[in-house]
């Protein structure tokens, strides 16, 4: 099964999944959202952001292939199908990453 994540889904429960699937889609939103060397004591953890300033067409291949490294590194449950962006609904020059992945469940 294939579920849609953001950085706005921001901790939403998901409906009708299991309590493991929601844990996953969760680490996704946060990683989305953390920019790297923020976290204290877990500085690797987030999207390094060489993405920022750029030009929309040099920016977006740079986010994906953050996102693509940073959803292997950190949540290897988690297999990307798809990357596309949309605007942040207050403020049109911000790009919001949605990924849609599908999770490997453990059994």
């Amino acid at each position: 099964m294939t579920y849609t994540v953001s950085e706005l889904n921001d901790g939403k429960a998901w409906p009708n999944v299991s309590n493991y699937v929601a844990s996953v889609l969760n680490r996704i939103a946060n990683l989305l959202s953390t920019r790297q060397l923020s976290c204290p004591l877990y500085r690797g953890f987030g999207l390094p952001m060489r993405f920022l300033d750029k030009p929309m067409n040099v920016a977006i291949p740079i986010a994906v292939v953050e996102i693509t490294e940073g959803l292997r590194e950190w949540v290897p449950e988690a297999t990307l199908s798809n990357v596309n962006f949309t605007h942040a609904p207050d403020n049109p020059g911000k790009m919001i990453p949605r990924v849609e992945v599908e999770i490997n469940e453990v059994r």
